[in-house]
């Protein structure tokens, strides 16, 4: 049976079936719940929600945890709907807590997938590069960290090739979940306490202002923390300059 199981990861299907079953859930996925995961459906279904999380809260918490990972690991168009859910559900805490479980869960989810498919083999083929393509890995080699950081709290890649590119590094998988955990935990703690206002929202007949991230009190305290996370690539540079 070992022997089996081996010969299937050894083979060509087999290193890529990870990566195969994700494209699967995400087409079946986009084709079932595509057109649910929005906020209407959120608004016509508070009543129930709210019920069945004061009947049943653990099952609700790890419900709602599960289903935020199948969302991000299939790469579903409802991320940014599940964490107001989580907020409208579970207050601003535990709800943040909630959504960075889920959303953690659900990229490490797509980062293994990709590690046991091209991305191990892609690693080792820039590794043994030449030049340019080497200059470049080594220069992320040596700065991962702050460059995984920089990732997440300045979400100018989109949260699916985030969650790829450092698979295609050779990024270890510790350093790849802890950087994922505490990097997006600005941003979505912002959404999950719109979340936990959703109840005057709903109310007044509205839609929440998703643009609140923007706001100056809100982004400028991001991007100090993106200069932060920079701070170590800028001191290893100065100290390679002449005369430093």
């Amino acid at each position: 049976m070992t022997d089996t199981v081996t010969e299937i990861r050894k083979s060509p299907t087999g290193r890529h079936l990870p990566l195969i079953l994700l494209a699967l859930g995400a087409g079946l996925g986009w084709s079932l719940f595509g057109e649910h995961l929005n906020f209407q459906t959120l608004a016509e279904n508070r009543e129930a929600l709210i019920a069945f999380r004061d009947t049943h809260y653990l099952v609700a918490a790890l419900g709602f945890i599960l289903i935020y990972t199948l969302i991000v690991a299939f790469s579903l168009p409802g991320a940014t709907i599940a964490t107001l859910t989580g907020g409208f559900l579970f207050a601003t805490f535990p709800g943040v807590l909630f959504n960075i479980t889920g959303a953690t869960l659900g990229a490490s989810a797509i980062f293994l997938a990709a590690r046991s498919g091209i991305g191990a083999r892609l690693a080792a083929r820039m590794e043994g590069a030449e030049g340019l393509v080497k200059r470049v890995k080594d220069g992320i080699d040596e700065n991962q960290w702050s460059m995984l950081f920089l990732m997440r709290l300045l979400p100018v890649l989109p949260f699916f090739l985030a969650n790829l590119i450092p698979a295609f590094l050779d990024v270890p998988l510790r350093r790849y979940v802890i950087s994922t955990f505490f990097g997006i935990m600005p941003g979505a703690l912002v959404y999950t306490s719109v979340g936990a206002g959703l109840s005057e929202v709903f109310a007044r007949g509205e839609t929440p202002d998703l643009g609140l991230i923007f706001e100056p009190q809100i982004l400028l305290p991001i991007l100090g923390l993106s200069a932060l996370a920079l701070l170590p690539m800028a001191i290893k540079l100065l100290r390679g300059r002449p005369g430093l």
